[in-house]
């Protein structure tokens, strides 16, 4: 049986071929990784105006407790303290409506993946939270949680639903034709939206670095509404190889490259996923290292790099010091469409990452000269409302 035989299908896969998409394997799925348009067209387009991206091979799911009291405050207590133990955020802290970036760790405090959780808008919706996960790592998270859970709440996995991603400029103003009220979200907060008798979840998040929306859609539902933002001559078809660009210019980590389960959350950059209260609270998972690492610092640290001449540094490029000596690796790079010079992102020892310092990067058994730069590449563009 060939490779192509065991991948599955998002709800939208007629909707890529009927596009033009070139199709590539990707966490177990057959995904778009451009249009004819190309990947440069796709990304510049998504800075200026709006693509729209097929995330559905992610996993989104819910995790709901089974016997809930009616108490909004004690109900969404209660399904908070199932999931942090895994996790390193403060979901009880969360605020109606609001969503958190966290990370899934193992005992030692490494990263088994990074996801959202959110905490419903709405009273009578309290005691579950909203959860999307990345594709590859999916179904072992989702085992985690529900072993976790197990007894006191039920985790639905919806990743048999559509999710698409909105993103650029003119994002707002797009899905306004569709949900006005989607225009008052602001960055990491999500709410319940109907249509058609059916329940959508629109969060205004991302991971271009641009303005926009991660939208659950009901799959009977999906080859409609992606055709409807489709037909709005502000919005094209974008692909995974955009995706990465875009992520990449945002300096955002992409986990498998940029993060595995070797690496800690202070280690990728990621320190702010670490609560503070969950710190004290004495079941985070790795909870030494992690303590030993913010206050001493960790042995190799996540950097922004220029590449000042050259070819791009891909993934797996030596980074040396500048004697030659190897002191890390790229585990993202490419050129940036918006900057016009190749960037990259790797490890490095704490010593070799302040701004400014010169480093070089081994492509193809030759150095190239690299210079140590602030991230995000590209500023982000998120919207904050009041």
């Amino acid at each position: 049986m060939s490779e192509s035989d065991l991948l599955r299908m998002t709800v939208l896969h007629p909707a890529h071929l009927a596009l033009g998409a070139r199709m590539t394997p990707f966490g177990g799925y057959d995904m778009p990784v451009q249009y004819p348009d190309g990947v440069l067209a796709e990304h510049r387009w998504t800075r200026d105006q709006a693509g729209l991206f097929d995330v559905s091979h992610m996993g989104p799911g819910f995790l709901t407790l089974n016997a809930p009291s009616g108490d909004p405050d004690a109900d969404h207590a209660a399904i908070s303290a199932l999931i942090e133990p895994l996790i390193s955020g403060d979901i009880a802290g969360l605020k109606p409506g609001q969503l958190r970036y966290t990370v899934l760790l193992n005992e030692t405090g490494g990263m088994i993946d990074d996801l959202m959780v959110g905490r419903p808008r709405l009273p009578d919706r309290q005691g579950r939270l909203y959860i999307v996960v990345n594709a590859g790592t999916k179904d072992n998270d989702f085992a985690l949680i529900a072993a976790a859970a197990e007894g006191r709440a039920t985790l639905t996995r919806a990743d048999d639903r559509a999710l698409v991603a909105l993103q650029g400029p003119a994002a707002e103003s797009v899905l306004a034709t569709l949900f006005p009220e989607a225009a008052d979200l602001s960055f990491m907060t999500f709410r319940r939206f109907d249509r058609k008798g059916e329940g959508f979840v629109i969060s205004r998040s991302g991971y271009s670095g641009e303005d926009g929306y991660e939208i659950l859609i009901p799959s009977a539902q999906a080859l409609e509404v992606w055709d409807l933002l489709i037909a709005d001559t502000r919005v094209r078809p974008v692909g995974l190889g955009a995706r990465d660009s875009l992520r990449l210019e945002a300096g955002l980590p992409l986990y498998g490259h940029d993060a595995d389960e070797t690496v800690s959350p202070v280690e990728a950059g990621l320190a702010f996923a670490v609560a503070k209260r969950r710190r004290a609270c004495g079941d985070l998972r790795g909870a030494e290292r992690l303590a030993r690492e913010l206050s001493h610092g960790p042995a190799r640290i996540r950097v922004g790099l220029r590449v000042l001449s050259g070819a791009p540094a891909r993934e797996g490029a030596e980074i040396a010091d500048a004697t030659g000596a190897v002191v890390g690796r790229v585990t993202s790079g490419g050129p940036s469409p918006s900057l016009g010079f190749p960037i990259a992102m790797g490890f490095v020892p704490p010593s070799l990452s302040a701004v400014g310092t010169s480093l070089q990067v081994i492509v193809r058994g030759r150095s190239q000269p690299a210079e140590v730069v602030a991230m995000p590449f590209v500023p982000h563009r998120y919207v904050r409302k009041a």
